[in-house]
This record gives structure tokens, C-alpha cells and sequence, in this order.
């Protein structure tokens, strides 16, 4: 109980950091209430309006919440550790990690010189080269190029961007189901995540508009090979979630475009949609290597200047020898003809192991990318009952948060003759929950 604990401090901020201490080290959990503000003032010597103080800058950092006549309580924890992917079992094919084959990655060489020592990397954070390679990359695909930067993966660019533009507190309009990672680090810098449905299309955009209505400050979506359901934006979907985020003023987007060049879809960007502030970023880990944590975006001007105004602040600028390495491997011929070659091989894995569900009939749904989402009743029924039959597959519940139950199978590596045998243990699963547990 919160009043078990022992609340200290004689100014807000030393009483706000006692709370603090609380929740880390586990003595408050989430839903304690915390002692009426006049109650601890009394108990602490400290006039009401230092402890009034303490909880309202507790409420502005997203530590606790106020709940009218039911009090000040500790706000509920990010479900952090239930998100994380459990370790695979010995023996057992993995199917949950979600990563590209090994056999379809080009080998990673670094320069042989590293960049010159003794200047200033800080006043040419960006390679010319790279960054002319990254217009040209992006262009094609109708993103505007004018304004482009770099950072260390996705998760690096979108965590700075929140952090500079968001306050504890604030909202961040999420998929769901959607990315772990993401959702995580949406929770951990003390932002409030607004689910939103998705289909086959992506966002739905009903469900944007409600959540829009919730004052969000932030959407984060995929625009193809949409992790962990795989769906992909059409050119109508574009455009309905285009008319809706035009009237949202000043919300930033970020499109997350993380499987571009092995995602088997067109890209039908918003970042073209006359929207006020928008960024979008690509990823090179899914088709040039897991190592390479580097990540190219292009965005409006203002979100420019926010970005590498913190970086500068703290990396300072991406490895040149980083650099480097993708702009080699972006512009290889080989490297090229292998990444074709990989898109081709993870849409015929993904459409055979669909194929072959659909033939037992079991409905998933996977219209690009790496993952096919399954719905399911019984998550942990189906789970075990595939780890039964030598498969490990990811419950879907570290990516939902309001979403139906489901898992997520990760194809890359899952030659066809195989999606025959998991499809025929999964209906006999399937079968198996359903007279266990009722479906």
C-alpha cells in the first residue's frame, strides 16, 4: 500500500523524486494511491501547495494520474517486459524473431580507410554521396527530397523526434496491433498511446479520426510490410488518411518505412500529402544486414532543424564509416540484384504459407512484408500446441493493446514445403484449442 511507504522531501522536486524512487524500486506500484495532499504535507512539516507541487509535475512526467474523488495513483506501467519476446525454446524452429534470412543479406565489408581523423565530423554530419544516394532512392517512390538526414535506425529517429516535439503525458496515435519495440519506447519516454485499428490497408481511418479527437500529437504508421499484420497502404487508403490528417494542423506523422526494398508492395506515401509536418523514415537492417543500424528520412523543414538539433546535442553525427558501408552496399550491383532477389523470395514464402492456411481454413492476413498475423482465440493454446509440434511462434499480445488475440509468424525462412507441414499443424492445433478451451 502507498501509504506503507515512506514518502520523503521538504521541496516538490524532493518529494516528486521520493515517489519516483518508489516506482522504480518497485514499493509503488501501479494503481497505489498516494496520500491526500494535505495529509503528507502535514506528515512531511511542508506547506499543501509544495506537495500540490510535487504531484503536478508527477502528472506532467506521467508517473502518476488523478482520478477525481478516487485520488492521485500511480499511473499503470508500460507493459515493457510483457512485450519482450520470450527466449526460443532448444529444438524448436523459430518463427517469432521476425528477421531477415541470413542467406539472402549481402556480406558486410567495411572500407578499407577510415575517414580522415582530426576534423570536425559535426560540421558534415552527412556524407555528399550518401545523401545524393538516399534522394535517389527515396525520389522514385514520389517522397520529397528536399530536406534528408540520418540517424542510428528507426527506432534512434523516431525516439528523438518524440522526445524534442512530445511531453510526458502527451499522446502518440500507435497501430495496433503494432511494432513491440515501438510501443515500448512510446511508454518509456512517458507518452500516452492512442490505439488504432488496422486492416489489410494499414491505419483505418475511422479509427484515426477518433484518435485524432483524443488530441494527439503524434501518429506513428507503416505504409507497407506493417509489422506485425503486414498489411500496406493502397492508393485510396493514402488518400482517406491523407483527408483526415490535413485537418489535424500541426500532428506530426511518421511513416515507417522499415522493409521498403523486401516489402512487395508500391509505396503510396503521405509524406506527399500537403501535410504540415510529416517524416519518413527507411531502414536498411531487413535487406542489407541486422548490423547496420542506420536509418535515412526525409522530412519538413521544421522537423529538420528539431532532429539534427538534438542529435547534434548528443551523438553528434552517424559513423562516416557506418556511412560508408550502406552507401557501398546501396549502390552495388550485386548487393541489388540480391535484394531483388530476396523481395521475390519473401512474397512466395509469405503467399505459400497464406496459400496453404487458407486451403485448411485458416484465415491470416499478410499482404506484404515478412509476417503473417493470425487470428486466433486462445493465443497460448496455440503456442504451446505448435511448440508441440516443433514450432515457436510469437503471441501476439507483446504487439496488441486493445487488438483481438493473434500470432505472428515470421516467413523469411520458411521454404514452401515447409508452410505445407506448419499449416497442417496449425489447423490440428486450431482443432485441439478448440475442444480444450472452446476455440
Amino acid at each position: 500500500m502507498a501509504t506503507q511507504y515512506g514518502f520523503s522531501g521538504t521541496t516538490a522536486k524532493d518529494i516528486a523524486a521520493s515517489v519516483e524512487r518508489g516506482v522504480a524500486e518497485g514499493a509503488l506500484g501501479p494503481g497505489a494511491a498516494l496520500p491526500p495532499v494535505r495529509r503528507l504535507a502535514d506528515d512531511l512539516g511542508v506547506s499543501p501547495g509544495t506537495v500540490a507541487t510535487a504531484y503536478k509535475e508527477l502528472r506532467q512526467r506521467g508517473i502518476v494520474v488523478t482520478r477525481g474523488r478516487g485520488g492521485t495513483v500511480i499511473a499503470p506501467a508500460p507493459a515493457v517486459a510483457s512485450r519482450r519476446p520470450p527466449k526460443v525454446p532448444e529444438g524448436l524452429r523459430d518463427l517469432a524473431g521476425g528477421h531477415p534470412d541470413p542467406r539472402l543479406l549481402p556480406a558486410l565489408v567495411p572500407p578499407s580507410r577510415l575517414s580522415p581523423g582530426a576534423r570536425s565530423h559535426r560540421s558534415t554530419p552527412r556524407l555528399a554521396h550518401l545523401e545524393e544516394a538516399v534522394r535517389d532512392w527515396l525520389r522514385p517512390d514520389g517522397v520529397p527530397v528536399e530536406h534528408v538526414t540520418f540517424a542510428h535506425g528507426a527506432l534512434d529517429l523516431i525516439g528523438r523526434l518524440l522526445s524534442v516535439e512530445l511531453r510526458p503525458g502527451d499522446a502518440v496515435a500507435m497501430e495496433d496491433p503494432g511494432y513491440h519495440h515501438l510501443l515500448d519506447l512510446v511508454a518509456a519516454l512517458g507518452l500516452r498511446i492512442v490505439p488504432v485499428a488496422v486492416d489489410d490497408e494499414g491505419m483505418r481511418p475511422d479509427a484515426l479520426r477518433e484518435a485524432l479527437r483524443t488530441g494527439v500529437r503524434a501518429v506513428v504508421c507503416s505504409p507497407r510490410a506493417q509489422n506485425p499484420y503486414g498489411g500496406c497502404f493502397s492508393a485510396a487508403r493514402r488518400d482517406a488518411l491523407a483527408g483526415v490528417l490535413r485537418g489535424a494542423g500541426e500532428v506530426l506523422v511518421v511513416e515507417n518505412d522499415h522493409a521498403s526494398a523486401v516489402a512487395d508492395a508500391p509505396l503510396w506515401t503521405l509524406s506527399a500529402s500537403g501535410l504540415a509536418r510529416w517524416v519518413h523514415v527507411r531502414t536498411v537492417s531487413k535487406f542489407l544486414g541486422t548490423d547496420l543500424r542506420w536509418a535515412a528520412a526525409a522530412c519538413d523543414p521544421v522537423t529538420l532543424g528539431r532532429h539534427d538539433g538534438r542529435l547534434l546535442l548528443t551523438s553528434g553525427w552517424v559513423s562516416h564509416l557506418l556511412q560508408d558501408t550502406v552507401h557501398g552496399l546501396m549502390t552495388d550491383d550485386g548487393t541489388r540484384a540480391l535484394v531483388a532477389r530476396a523481395r521475390e523470395a519473401y512474397a512466395q514464402r509469405r503467399r505459400a504459407l497464406r496459400d496453404a492456411l487458407a486451403e485448411r481454413g485458416v484465415a491470416a492476413h499478410g499482404a506484404s512484408g515478412l509476417n503473417l498475423w493470425v487470428p486466433v482465440r486462445d493465443e497460448s493454446a496455440v503456442v504451446n500446441g505448435l511448440r508441440s509440434h516443433g514450432w515457436w511462434v510469437a503471441a501476439g499480445a507483446r504487439f496488441r493493446l486493445a487488438a483481438p488475440p493473434g500470432v505472428r509468424i515470421s516467413v523469411a525462412e520458411l521454404e514452401s514445403a515447409d508452410a505445407v507441414r506448419l499449416a497442417s499443424d496449425f489447423a490440428a492445433v486450431l482443432g485441439e484449442s478448440e475442444a480444450t478451451y472452446g476455440g
